[in-house]
């Protein structure tokens, strides 16, 4: 094999302008370099870099592709080819060869891997879409891969199925949906020829005539029925191709049909400016030839779901062979081939879905690569700004992921307990931090601890740890079970001192929160430090028969060693009855009551849905009355706000600003911090719930605020 050459050595000059080539000075300058050296298929260079110029030129004939096409290897045979190929072909030829190098680098790590799981497939067609810079570099890779398993074709080779079935999932789907049809139908051909060698040929032989032949009989009915259009004064576009192998292997292997079944093996499409139009060549074409009335559909009148609309027949020519004609106007053209109803979603089971961006980038990229059509697109920049990546694992899985994303992210997309554990990642084999942003196309390998959780530096915002919002709400979630795994334990062991005191350590946790109303110790444990209830009704729930106490006469009148109310609640058909709102759930209007009927001290006033007062009343219903807010528009009420926020210094003053701001009157605060995060409880004075969920909205929007809730 050929050394590879320095740029100076093959004529690079770094202070010399840029040089116009084309595309036969291209390949004089590199096919010397290429020498005898070969491709890992056994090709020689100069042979596969003449096959892809010979494939695109008819396709386009654009000096920078075919220039491109040439010098696909350049970086094998040059040191520093990107400036020897900006100096000597310019900055667009120079990024056609980095982008499609890239993409073959890419074949051969996934390649090994295979694609049987549909959804990697099409993650790796988003993949290689969203890796180029110029997206004509698609065009190349896809002349590449044909040229190929042309060189497998005629070498004979057997030994290709890889290559064979790759090209059926990644690479003939994406010829489809640019509709470069010309590539699509030998792509797909030569890989069932690989993969399925005697039913390619049993269908060969099936077909009457080599495919030139079909091509004729093709040629000579778009000649007749362009004639046809021409003496009725129609102006339209008439165009066909016969039906390739593999696409008849699909329709008889779907559809359970013989060959004779088959009408479409020879298909013309007439494309004309009305809907009338239609129905005239219609009445023309089945006038000349002899229509198969069960093969007429008119998806005009009746569009299909997706929208589609077209008329399909079915004629038999004057040989006696099938030909089918479809009959639609310009506008439903570009709607089957552009919109929702498109040939490539049609054909793949996705009809009716959304355009999304790589719809777009698909639609820009027919425009550029449309015969004799001109796109005016600045090289080496993206068509649009994409909001997703596309990475590997080290097995050469594809990981998608929005744009921004880091190893953290990476790895919570793998799994959520790989996320948990991640303390560093190798990006294509370096360590690097863990807030790095990853681009399309990096190998993302993750470091894991054996146990352990995430940092709460990973949500803050600022370090740029996690960009994906489903790994904030994961990492969240974590720490919430944490929280609540904690107050469990605390509630727990607050229960077993009780118990202790009362000398009651045999009763069972499980039995006492069935009698206090819990579905579980858990939700009983929780409570406990929240104050949801007062523990002196574990006594009370303990009892073996607890005295059926008479209820008691109402208070009337108010004891004089009460406090004066700054509230009122009215108990229904009761005046002036001594009320106080429970400390365990703190009620303010317009929250739904509940009265509770205690001893000694009046009426005892709950939110309905408290736990502790739904447990009071399971126990003692004859207690519980009927109450409702008065209609004093001065009273203000007690409620406690509790705050989880990162401690920081001034937190504590911007809170109170907030609700100084919405006029709440702060009567008493508890704070706490451990490791870096404060818990914070404020009781204040509010008039009704109204203000206290816009204080609690106000408060939530404090840097560092994790949390706040209503206790």
């Amino acid at each position: 094999m050929a050394a590879v050459r320095g740029a100076e050595e093959v004529g690079f000059d770094a202070g010399a302008a840029t040089a116009a080539l084309d595309p036969a000075a291209a390949r004089s300058i590199i096919a010397p370099l290429y020498g005898e050296r070969t491709l890992t298929t056994g090709e020689p260079l100069a042979a596969h870099a003449d096959g892809i110029a010979a494939i695109v030129r008819p396709l386009r004939d654009d000096a920078d592709l075919l220039c491109a096409a040439y010098l696909f290897a350049a970086h094998d045979v040059v040191r520093d080819a990107d400036d020897w190929l900006r100096s000597r072909f310019g900055a667009g030829v120079a990024q056609l060869v980095s982008d499609l190098r890239t993409l073959m680098r890419l074949s051969e790590r996934t390649r090994p891997r295979g694609a049987d799981d549909a959804a990697q497939a099409e993650a790796l067609r988003k993949m290689l879409l969203a890796m180029v810079n110029d997206l004509r570099v698609v065009l190349l890779r896809l002349a590449s891969r044909l040229q190929t398993l042309r060189f497998f074709a005629a070498a004979r080779r057997s030994d290709v199925a890889d290559f064979a079935r790759e090209t059926l999932q990644l690479y003939a789907p994406l010829a489809n949906r640019l509709g470069i049809w010309q590539l699509k139908w030998e792509l797909e051909d030569l890989a069932l020829r690989f993969l399925e060698p005697e039913t390619y040929k049993r269908i060969a032989a099936w077909l009457d005539g080599k495919r030139a032949e079909r091509e004729r009989f093709i040629e000579r009915a778009q000649q007749e029925l362009r004639a046809m259009l021409a003496a009725a004064g129609i102006e339209g576009e008439v165009s066909g191709r016969p039906k390739h192998i593999y696409s008849i292997w699909r329709k008889m292997t779907a559809k359970g049909l013989a060959f004779d079944e088959l009408y479409d093996v020879r298909a013309l499409r007439v494309i004309v400016g009305t809907v009338a139009q239609c129905y005239q060549v219609l009445s023309l074409v089945q006038a000349r030839w002899t229509p198969i009335a069960a093969e007429f559909d008119d998806y005009i009148a009746k569009p299909k779901p997706n929208g589609y609309q077209s008329l399909h027949t079915v004629v038999i020519d004057d040989g006696g062979k099938p030909l089918e004609i479809q009959i639609r106007t310009r506008r439903m053209h570009e709607f089957a081939e552009l919109g929702v109803a498109a040939h490539w979603r049609y054909k793949e089971g996705q009809a009716g879905k959304e355009a999304t961006r790589d719809d777009q980038r698909i639609a820009w990229l027919r425009q550029l690569l449309a015969w004799r059509q001109d796109v005016d697109a600045p090289q080496g920049r993206r068509v649009a700004a994409d909001d997703r990546i596309y990475v590997l694992t080290p097995q050469a899985k594809v990981v998608e992921l929005p744009a921004g994303s880091t190893p953290i992210d990476f790895a919570y997309h793998v799994h959520t307990d790989l996320g948990h554990r991640c303390r560093g990642a190798r990006v294509d084999g370096a360590m690097v931090p863990l807030n790095t942003p990853l681009v399309t196309g990096q190998t993302v390998e993750i470091i894991a601890a054996k146990s352990g959780g995430p940092s709460r530096d990973w949500l803050n915002p600022e370090l740029g740890y996690l960009a994906s919002a489903r790994s904030r709400t994961k990492v969240r979630q974590w720490f919430n079970a944490l929280e609540l795994q904690q107050t469990i334990a605390a509630g727990r062991e607050i229960l077993e001192k009780e118990l202790q005191r009362l000398g009651k350590t045999a009763v069972k946790l499980e039995d006492l929160a069935r009698r206090l109303g819990f579905a579980s110790v858990d939700e009983l444990c929780a409570a406990v430090p929240k104050e949801e209830f007062n523990l002196r009704s574990i006594e009370q729930a303990l009892a073996a028969t607890p005295a059926a106490a008479p209820a008691p006469a109402p208070l009337i009148g108010k004891p004089r060693e009460a406090p004066p109310a700054k509230g009122r609640v009215l108990v229904v058909g009761v005046d002036s009855l001594l009320t106080s709102l429970a400390r365990c759930c703190r009620p303010v209007p317009p929250d739904d009551i509940v009265g509770f009927v205690t001893r000694g001290k009046g009426v005892s006033i709950h939110r309905a849905g408290c736990a502790n007062a739904q447990a009071l009343a399971r126990r003692q219903p004859e207690r519980v009355i009927e109450v409702a807010w008065g209609a004093d528009r001065d009273a203000v009420y007690p409620a406690e706000i509790f705050v989880l926020a990162q401690d920081r210094q001034g937190l504590l003053r911007d809170i109170s600003e907030v609700l100084a701001r919405e006029k709440l009157n702060v009567i008493a605060v508890n704070t706490a911090s451990h490791r870096g995060e404060a818990r914070m409880s404020f009781t204040v004075e509010v008039a009704d719930g109204t203000a206290l969920r816009r204080a609690l909205a106000q408060v939530a929007e404090v840097g560092g605020v994790l949390s706040v809730r209503r206790r």
